[in-house]
């Protein structure tokens, strides 16, 4: 999509936005500054518009078609956050990469001090939460309760109360992007790859505009993706549950036993009825936590794109067509979707 045999930048600004028309002017405004600031002007940044259904994307076209350090990526349809943060990333071309969301929660000032610990020998500077303006006790509590949860039942060690913000070294996207999942999970396949990764605290602000893009049925359904994909704890709980079923229903049988032969033969409802529910209950669950992962494998079976490009905007590139990107990360032509020309700058 990009080509990086060219002079690469400094660093590469990846932000994935969904619905942020209200927002990604002020973003673009805050993350030049501070861009150029901690590089001298030597960087660029890459807007992924992740299917948005309000005014996002011609704002994005637009600052991209007039400013060389910007480029526009159209998906074709809402792929999800973190295949936006794929696209992105495939895009990006500097020798350090910042992932960061367009709502202005992280702050982009943050990449100067960044910059300086990377300087330090880090091949990973992740943002961790101190404080969270703006959200509900529910939310934080939420949110506390599951990257602690996921770090207890994770064979990976992924930080608590991190997201994705975080500055990454060239060669660390490297080994990202080589990664062939179909559900991913950025912060943890990050702490899979291992390396120096150092954490950097700071306050996370209150949207800047818009309305959360994360409400309760995704976070859980981005929980379930998390857990299943760094933990096979789930599976052995199935395994455990259905071993103490078993002992239950053994000592059952063996009460049964007992009380029949001392001639207590009177229906007991209400044993049965808890013995039934009980049963069809860690059924039901054993059988849940098996789907899911079963449900993972035949998607990672398919082979499918992670997601595809619909339209590409930079004074970077040539017109020519727009390429849908298989999960190796090669480029296949996709006919008919043309990257829109670009038009000339003032």
């Amino acid at each position: 999509m990009v080509d990086r045999d060219a002079t690469a930048p400094v660093l590469s600004v990846v932000a994935p936005c969904f619905n942020e028309a209200e927002g990604v002017s002020a973003f673009l405004v805050r993350m030049t500054a501070a861009a150029e600031t901690a590089t001298g002007g030597n960087f660029e940044i890459v807007l992924v518009d992740d299917g948005s259904t309000d005014g996002t994307w011609p704002i994005m076209a637009a600052a991209a078609a007039h400013d060389p350090r910007i480029i526009a990526i159209r998906l074709r349809r809402n792929f999800g956050h973190q295949m936006a943060v794929l696209a992105g990333l495939r895009a990006a071309r500097g020798a350090r990469v910042l992932l960061i969301d367009a709502d202005l929660q992280d702050p982009p000032e943050l990449i100067g001090p960044m910059m300086c610990q990377m300087n330090g020998g880090a091949d990973v500077v992740y943002g961790r939460r101190v404080e969270r303006v703006g959200e509900t006790a529910f939310k934080r509590g939420s949110a506390a309760l599951f990257y602690r949860l996921l770090r207890q039942l994770s064979s990976v060690d992924i930080p608590v109360d991190a997201g994705d913000f975080r500055l990454m070294t060239r060669r660390v996207v490297d080994l990202l992007l080589a990664l062939p999942e179909q559900h991913r999970f950025t912060r943890g396949l990050v702490s899979w790859l291992g390396g120096r990764q150092e954490p950097i605290d700071y306050v996370r602000e209150a949207r800047f505009a818009g309305e959360t893009k994360y409400p309760l049925a995704k976070m859980l359904r981005f929980a379930l993706d998390a857990l299943t994909s760094f933990s096979i704890k789930p599976l052995r709980l199935a395994s455990w549950l259905g071993f103490a079923a078993a002992g239950l229903a053994l000592m059952l049988m063996g009460y049964s036993a007992v009380q029949w032969a001392r001639g207590h033969v009177v229906d007991g409802w209400t044993s049965l009825f808890i013995a039934v529910t009980t049963f069809s209950a860690v059924q039901l669950v054993v059988l849940g936590i098996i789907g899911e992962y079963l449900g993972r494998l035949v998607i990672e079976s398919k082979h499918r794109p992670h997601y595809i490009v619909d339209a590409v905007i930079s004074a970077r590139i040539d017109d020519g067509p727009a390429p849908l990107v298989s999960p190796s990360g090669a480029a296949i032509a996709l006919p008919g979707l043309a990257v829109p020309a670009v038009p000339p700058r003032a």
